[in-house]
């Protein structure tokens, strides 16, 4: 029997890209016959305290030698003291989203000290198991071997094509979590800059970052823009599929991504995008499916918004590049199979 035990912070029914990853991941991998033992971790990774390292401690000692063990990244960063005692007696992977060291909003001593870290973790594990070329690159600097990693990318799953607003203006679509990554802020300034075009947004994802949430509200107040804007917040899975289904355009300035799942959800849906060119965005976004900017540049992701508001016939020409993206999206069933067999090899 196949068994894996899988460390993962903060609660597992997050409607996050990460958490989407682990939780389909797992769920694909059971339905090949894996027995998963789940050990959730403290909610306050990736800075945990000391109580929460020890916690982390007992989880790992509980487990027996020879499992196999796979630790989200959120948490492995922060963990080379918990892990060394394991390291040898354990069959530990890691599953890198993106390094940690590269979270938006870091001054350049906790920025330093995640990367030293995460460094340390990494060069413990026998595998580790990245979502996007993009971040096994990433991995280079960390010192990893090229041979001690393997891209499994995100599944997606199908979805008919958009119907879209049906209306004269232009229905754009936001979906991320309010953290100072996902660029809520640019997004909104550059649309504060174009009230003389006809367009709505909606904006969905839970309020991850008080500070984020405060100054998104700012913002659509000091910008006159509560009669163009719906803020959600968390939506469900059939919610969501809606909010897809009725959007033109999917938007969102995020300043990093070390894959972007809902980029991919657009583009299994037909939808053009406009994104920013931070983390592994190019390699995710086709260059006839969307338009990239530099990440924090507000001027520039406005200049690119109306264009796409001005210009119907480039929104057609992204929108044929996105359904022709769409055929080639990996699915769930596919990528659970690939990371069995990674784990079957260790």
């Amino acid at each position: 029997m196949n068994i894996l035990h899988f460390l993962l912070p903060g609660d597992p029914d997050s409607r996050t890209g990460g958490y989407l990853y682990d939780a389909r991941i797992t769920a694909g991998l059971e339905a090949l016959g894996w027995t998963i033992h789940h050990h959730r971790l403290a909610d306050n990774f990736p800075f945990p305290g000391a109580a929460e390292l020890a916690h982390t401690a007992e989880i790992l000692a509980g487990i027996p030698d020879d499992a196999r063990v796979l630790i989200d990244g959120l948490a492995l960063g922060l963990l080379p003291t918990v892990i060394a005692p394991h390291a040898a007696r354990l069959r530990l992977v890691g599953l890198v989203h993106h390094p940690l060291a590269e979270e938006t909003g870091l001054d350049e001593a906790a920025r330093h000290w995640l990367f030293e870290s995460e460094k340390a973790a990494l060069a413990m594990v026998r595998h580790s198991i990245v979502t996007s070329p993009f971040t096994a690159s990433a991995l280079a600097d960390y010192g990893v071997p090229a041979e001690r990693v393997t891209v499994i990318l995100p599944g997606t799953d199908p979805a008919p094509v958009a119907k879209g607003g049906g209306g004269p203006g232009l229905n754009i679509l936001a979906v991320g979590t309010l953290t100072p990554r996902k660029g809520h802020d640019v997004l909104l300034t550059a649309l504060g800059t174009l009230l003389h075009h006809d367009w709505t947004l909606t904006l969905a994802g839970g309020a991850r970052d008080k500070a984020t949430a405060d100054l998104v509200e700012k913002l659509i107040q000091d910008k006159s823009l509560s009669d163009r804007i719906t803020l959600l917040g968390e939506v469900d899975a059939e919610a969501l599929a809606a909010l897809y289904d009725r959007a033109d355009l999917f938007a969102l300035a995020s300043h990093y991504e070390g894959y972007g799942m809902v980029f991919a959800e657009a583009l299994a849906r037909g939808l053009p995008v406009l994104s920013t060119t931070g983390g592994a965005i190019p390699t995710t976004v086709p260059g006839d499916a969307g338009l990239l900017v530099p990440p924090g540049d507000a001027d520039a992701f406005a200049q690119a918004l109306e264009k796409l508001m001005a210009d119907t016939n480039l929104r057609q020409s992204l929108r044929q590049g996105a359904l022709k993206a769409r055929t080639t999206l990996p699915h769930w069933p596919d990528q659970a199979r690939a990371f069995a067999r990674i784990l079957e090899t260790l």
